[in-house]
């Protein structure tokens, strides 16, 4: 009985269609009674069938039920075998969430851990995953752990790894999609330090099935699946026989899950027997053994027929079916059991048929054969139709046939009539035509064998009962059979060849024929010129059978020919891991197609990469006649595998990768590389080494030991273990050798000694300074220095160098102002009379210096600071280059002093020509000339102008700039000096006028004894001036003496303009005398200091106005 699962949500469809004359109308059963659809809300039967839709928005669990579907007429009604509606739920099944025990279990102990998926329908899907809270992935399976057909996680024996992670069982249901997963089950493996390494051997045992032997019932033609899971330790290994002979393994036969399960999709009778497993380890050996049985639903052998009679003929319907155990035939009659139907003396049932004799149109209905067994049934609809017509021929009739000499041809004659009419066939009327060549069948068709040219003429076909009669003709023509001449050749090319096919015919001349060429079953469609057919630079795509097709309208006839194109080899396919062990595994593959040119070599290729994959190397090259390899491996290294064939014209594509496969642990190979221990601090050392990238590891928990001894002392070597890249010693003299190693250890084991290297421990600060800091061989940009090495035992290190520190103190023009930043220069240790040149000093500037010693952590103290002055050098370019046009006849060059003048400038040299190369012009200028005008005798004349400073030791570097392109007069209005123009002097007189008379009124305020506050003065210095200018500047007081003494009239002037209570001449003469009111001691000593110190330049004019008031404020 069928099954069909729905979706309560969707719409449930039911479908039942049928045929007949009338149309039949269409009723249902549910659960073996009567449903009435009208009246139900929610489904409805669709118009002009059977198909039933199902809504179910309330309460869809009432539609679950079985379903028959009838259809009926006034001759009789048709059942449809029933089916069953199952729905699946509207909530997932999910697992109970309960909290699982942690499972502890022994290392080599076998465990089962249950996974007992919700039920459905249908039954899900089920798969183990492992580190379920986290990034989860599925349980790697092999010999020793799998998953059983029930869902459980079967170990053969358990390992410590086992207990790295958890685990969780989920299950996909395919209808929702969706997957439910088991809460996670922690396994925790007890295990000793010596366990650690081994496991104790046992032999095995049966975890499924258990016991010495077991049965299993399979219908046919469903999935027969027989299973076999050991523990033990070593591993067992599975092997299976049957009726005690080595298993025969046939398609579609497949053993699966490293051999420990047995899949045949379809089971028939002969997969019938004793299957017997055996589990075989280095301890032990056992067996149990599967009985299968194989039994079957209701099948047909031979299905009841529609039966259409005369009157008084007679019938028979058979219902002949098998199946184990055999089958029970019950009859029905328009849907009721025939023992309970109107007798009728003319029927009679024995077994599976039902005889009826003289029928009569009582006999009219749908009649229903049931076989069944405990495992199903089957049901076959046939009616009976009782009536009375005269003969009539079926299809057209005068028709022409067209046939080939020597062809089987068939001339047809469909009849009907009630009763069966007698069929007879005739040439030209006249005769019958039966046997030697002629040939009536019962449908009522003429046969003629092998025809002949004399076979042609008109056919008659005649039917007749008592009823009536009826005929028909046939016209039949025969035409000469169509001949390939020439037929084209198989070849063998390699890629790229041109290929030539050819296909010469000989026909009927009254035929017309058509030429096309497939390869394959498709037409193809490329060069054909007469019957032949060009392919140009073959490919392997091109490679089949190519067939011409000589088509007429009577015949058909084709020629094939091969074509085989040599290429690359395909890459290989199924590639599986087996033997796994720490350095190796077996790589088995099927080799690929090699596209008719042998396999010379395979290329197996590996990507070790976790992060970046994809990233394929070659492993090793293997000879083309083998298909499984042992692979070379790094230990505890995640790999995987893709094969490449070659032959003779080039490399397949890469395979499939393989499964992702990790090898097992071992110690460490190879030795931590750049060793070496440096102090940090004056009592320790840090002692470091390069890390083992993670293919080196070989095993995890890496970690380092490092050994460490004084050099030349007989003290045992220390070691301690770490996982860092550095580890520290302690309390150790400052700068002491120590002999160091080190080596990687894992959980494996130990790795290889490191050589013997020497470090030292850390360095303190120098204790003293070299001696006798002098310098020589001055220039005015370098010099050399020297000094008095200092003693090893003071570096207190390794001596790395000497520093020299040096600035520019000042310049030997005082008044130019100087960058006093520090500068260094290290100068490595070279002899015992220690020296070494400072350069890039700037000429004519007085320099100080100190130097220390430093080794490689710290310098020591400073020497004491000398000092040196460099002589005059060239000056650097003049600053701020300027060329205007102020008329439209010359142009005016002006320069600023340079920003190094290097020495006393002695005077300027410019240098200008004009664009088109005429004869350079020199000009020489004093110092105190910093500007130039060239008359121009055509205003579109561009000048090329060069300045240079120079000084005793000769001219500097030159400035050179292009004049501007002047070519308008009012461009040259433009440039004109401001300070020439009329209303620039006037503005400039008036604020003149309103500054002065601002200042006259301040003066005459103050002088009449306008109080100020102490507070604004009390900030200014009444500590004597020191002459000596602590910056390095130029003191102008010598100069301000002299103006003094040569202008007698100004102390007079500012009498004269003083008030008669003016105090200035209380701060005039010798020592002032502090008294109580401190404040009129610092104003008005304030006031005379502003009066001495005033700079009042070398063009000071004195008879001006405007500057004795100023002096005067």
């Amino acid at each position: 009985m069928k099954e069909h699962i729905v979706d309560p949500k969707d719409t449930m469809v039911i479908e039942c269609e049928a045929k007949g004359n009338p149309h039949p109308i269409f009723s249902w059963r549910r659960n073996g009674k009567y449903y009435n659809v009208a009246r139900d809300p929610q489904a409805s039967m669709r118009r002009r069938s059977g198909t039933l839709d199902i809504y179910a928005w309330n309460n869809p669990e009432q539609y679950e039920a079985e379903y028959q579907c009838i259809a009926s007429n006034e001759y009789g009604s048709a059942y449809s075998n029933k089916i069953i509606l199952r729905l699946y739920s509207k909530i997932t099944p999910v697992w109970p969430r309960e909290i699982l025990e942690p499972v502890v279990i022994s290392a080599g102990l076998p465990l089962v851990l249950s996974c007992d998926p919700p039920p459905g329908p249908p039954k899900p899907e089920t798969y183990w995953m492992s580190s379920c809270k986290c990034l989860s992935r599925p349980v790697r399976q092999d010999r020793r752990v799998s998953m059983g057909v029930n869902g459980d996680l079967y170990f053969s024996n358990v390992l410590f790894n086992d207990s790295a992670t958890d685990y969780c069982c989920n299950a996909r249901f395919p209808y929702k999609n969706v997957i439910q997963q088991k809460m996670p089950v922690v396994v925790k493996v007890l295990t000793s330090e010596y366990e650690s390494r081994t496991v104790a051997e046992a032999a095995p045992t049966w975890l499924s099935p258990t016991g010495s032997s077991s049965s299993i019932l399979v219908l046919q033609g469903e999935e027969l699946l027989l299973e076999c899971i050991a523990a033990g330790v070593p591993t067992p290994h599975i092997t299976w026989t049957k009726d005690g002979d080595a298993l025969v393994v046939r398609s579609p036969m497949k053993v699966k899950n490293f051999n420990k399960m047995i899949q045949i999709p379809k089971a028939t009778f002969d997969d019938a027997g004793e299957y017997s497993c055996s589990a075989t380890n280095k301890i032990g050996y056992i067996e149990h053994t599967i009985t299968v049985r194989v039994k079957a639903a209701p099948f047909w052998l031979e299905k009841p027929a529609n039966l259409v009679l005369a009157p008084e003929e007679n019938g028979h319907l058979v219902c002949r079916s098998d199946g184990v155990p055999r089958p029970t035939i019950s009859w029905f009659i328009d849907g009721e059991p025939i023992e309970t139907a109107t007798p009728q003396p003319n029927r009679q049932v024995s077994g599976d048929t039902l005889t009826l004799r003289s029928v009569t149109a009582a006999n009219n209905g749908v009649y229903q054969c049931n076989a069944s067994n405990e495992y199903g049934y089957l049901l076959a609809n046939a009616f009976v139709n009782v009536l009375h017509a005269i003969p009539r021929i079926l299809g057209p009739r005068n028709e022409l046939f067209k046939v080939i000499e020597g062809s089987n041809t068939f001339l047809d004659c469909r009849y009907f009539g009630s009763p069966v009419p007698e069929l007879r066939w005739s040439k030209y009327g006249q005769g019958n035509l039966e046997g030697n060549r002629f040939k009536i069948h019962s449908n009522g068709t003429l046969e003629i064998k092998r025809i002949r040219v004399e076979d042609q003429g008109t056919y008659l076909c005649i039917v007749s009962n008592v009823a009536g009669r009826d005929e028909s003709q046939v016209r039949v023509e025969v035409k000469e059979p169509t001949l390939i001449v020439t037929r084209p050749q198989s070849m063998k090319v390699i890629r790229g060849t041109d290929v030539r096919f050819e296909c010469s015919v000989k026909a009927d001349v009254t035929t017309p024929v058509t030429t096309t060429w497939m390869k394959g079953k498709k037409p193809i469609y490329t060069i054909n010129i007469k019957n032949v057919i060009y392919l140009i630079e073959v490919l392997v795509g091109d490679e089949g059978n190519y067939t011409c097709v000589i088509k007429s309208e009577l015949d058909q006839k084709s020629a094939s020919a091969r074509l085989m194109v040599m290429d690359r080899p395909e890459p290989p396919t199924n590639l599986e891991l087996s033997d796994p062990y720490e350095r190796s595994v077996r790589l088995s593959w099927v080799p690929g197609d090699s596209n008719h040119n042998p396999i010379t070599d395979y290329l197996v290729q590996y990507d070790d990469d976790d992060w970046l994959p994809g990233k394929w190397r070659n492993l090793s090259l293997y000879p083309g006649n083998l298909n499984s390899v042992i692979l070379h491996l790094t230990p505890f290294t995640y790999y995987e595998f893709r094969v490449i064939a070659i032959n003779e014209i080039g490399m397949s594509r890469p395979s499939r990768p393989s499964k992702r496969f990790q090898s097992s642990g071992a110690p460490p190979d190879i030795i931590p590389k750049n060793l070496k221990g440096v102090g940090t601090w004056r009592n320790n050392m840090e002692i470091s080494w390069e890390p083992l990238t993670y293919r080196e590891w070989n095993g995890p928990h890496l970690k380092y030991l490092v050994w460490w001894k004084r050099k030349d002392s007989r003290e045992d070597w220390r070691n301690a273990t770490t996982k860092w890249l550095k580890y520290y010693i302690y309390d150790a003299d400052t700068f002491t050798p120590y002999e160091l190693k080190v080596q990687a250890v894992n959980d494996f084991g130990l790795g290889p000694e490191s050589p013997v290297v020497i470090g030292y421990s850390g360095e303190d600060r120098p204790l003293t300074a070299p001696l006798n800091l002098r310098v020589s061989d001055i220039e005015s940009t370098q010099v050399t220095v020297h000094w008095d090495p200092v003693t090893r035992n003071t570096i207190m290190g390794e001596l790395k160098e000497y520093k020299v520190y040096y600035w520019r103190d000042s310049s030997q023009l005082r008044w130019l102002w100087v960058n006093r930043a520090m500068k260094s220069k290290a100068f490595p240790e070279n002899d015992l009379e220690p020296s070494g040149v400072l350069t890039g000093l700037i000429p004519y500037s007085n320099y100080k210096m100190y130097i220390v010693v430093a080794n490689n952590r710290y310098e020591g103290p400073a020497s004491n600071n000398i000092h040196f002055s460099t002589p005059e050098g060239v000056p650097s370019a003049p600053g701020s280059f300027r060329i205007q046009q102020r008329h439209l006849d010359s142009i005016y060059v002006g320069w600023d002093m340079p920003p190094e003048p290097n020495g006393i400038i002695t005077g300027y040299s410019l240098k200008y020509q004009t664009g088109t190369g005429e004869e350079l012009q020199v000009e020489e200028f004093p110092p105190n000339v910093t500007s130039f005008s060239v008359r121009r005798y055509d205003r579109y004349t561009r000048y090329r102008f060069s300045v240079a400073a120079r000084t005793r030791i000769g001219i500097g570097e030159w400035h050179t700039e292009e004049s501007p392109h002047y070519t308008t007069e009012i461009y040259a209005q433009d440039q004109v000096d401001i300070s020439t123009q009329g209303w620039f002097i006037g503005i400039m007189c008036a604020v003149a006028l309103i500054v002065l008379i601002l200042l006259i009124v301040c003066f005459i305020k103050r002088s009449r004894g306008g109080k100020y506050p102490v507070r604004e003065k009390k900030d200014i210095s009444l500590e004597p001036v020191d002459d000596k200018d602590q910056e390095g500047s130029f003191d102008y007081r010598e100069e301000e003496r002299g103006l003094q003494r040569g202008q007698p009239s100004m102390e007079a002037m500012m009498k004269r303009s003083d008030s008669d209570d003016s105090l200035v001449d209380y701060g005039e003469g010798g020592e002032i005398q502090f008294n109580e009111d401190g404040s009129f001691i610092g104003q008005y000593t304030g006031t005379r200091r502003d009066v001495r110190e005033l700079d009042f330049g070398g063009g000071l004019e004195l008879h001006s106005p405007m500057n004795t008031i100023y002096s005067l404020a």
